[in-house]
């Protein structure tokens, strides 16, 4: 009896010992949140004798399907053995291209930045002009704001004055789920259902002004230095602003009331 007594408290000591270095190590591998290996086979070759130029955007479907954005930069030495990749390239989840599109005398100057909306719509714009371009997922142009080469200031270049009385279009680095419409402003959108926008109102609100550096150093909020590189939104409906120059995120409300900055 005494021996079927030790072995049942022997068995539910093992038992007990097992759990608990179970919960320890799942405590410590919450704790050392996720690990990244490089995967050296994906991409898949590219087709064509294809090159990349800088890649200044990706994003990623609901297929997973990843999208990105190419510059049309690359070298001489490639040119004599290569050719230009498309503007916009899709791979699937494998890392085999699967679509491309874009005309290199229609995209954004210097191509930056993209999104795939609820729709499976593809959004893109540059920061060497003012225009956002709306594509359908397999790269037909849907919508174009603004015109190409030309930013919407006092002589329309990147160097011109921005206008005070209305929102500019002004080298646009990120076309995300909040879409930065220029360096110092923004557009009032309308927002939908999952965190898109569908819609623009008819009334755009300016937000901030241009900042100095005092202000940076003081953490004035809304006063934007020389690039406002992103917008978005978070799931707590406050409004993060990339305010690259001034070393900092600010952050708002959607009407534009600063919050704090980070």
């Amino acid at each position: 009896m005494k021996k079927q007594i030790r072995l049942f408290l022997t068995i539910w000591l093992c038992l007990g010992l097992a759990a608990a270095l179970g919960v320890v190590c799942r405590v410590q591998a919450q704790g050392r949140g996720p690990t990244f290996l490089v995967d050296p086979s994906w991409p898949k070759p590219l087709p064509e004798n294809w090159v990349n130029g800088q890649v200044s955007g990706v994003c990623v479907d609901a297929q997973d399907n990843v999208f990105i954005v190419n510059r049309n930069d690359m070298t001489d030495k490639e040119a004599e053995v290569a050719h230009q990749a498309p503007p916009y390239v899709e791979f699937d989840p494998d890392g085999n291209v699967v679509n491309s599109f874009g005309d290199w005398k229609a995209v954004p100057n210097i191509t930056h930045g993209c999104t795939i909306d609820y729709e499976n719509n593809f959004w893109t714009a540059g920061n060497g002009d003012g225009i956002i371009q709306k594509y359908t997922h397999d790269g037909k142009l849907l919508m174009q704001i603004g015109q190409k080469g030309v930013v919407d200031t006092s002589d329309g270049t990147l160097k011109g004055t921005q206008f005070e009385s209305r929102p500019v279009l002004h080298a646009i680095r990120h076309s995300g789920r909040s879409r930065e419409w220029g360096r110092l402003r923004r557009w009032r959108l309308r927002q939908q259902s999952r965190s898109c926008f569908r819609s623009i109102r008819d009334i755009p609100t300016p937000v901030g002004h241009q900042g100095t550096k005092e202000e940076a150093d003081a953490g004035v909020g809304g006063a934007f230095m020389q690039v406002v590189h992103c917008v978005v939104i978070g799931n707590d409906n406050l409004v993060y602003v990339c305010d690259r120059h001034g070393d900092r995120i600010q952050v708002s409300d959607k009407m534009g009331n600063f919050k704090n900055n980070i």
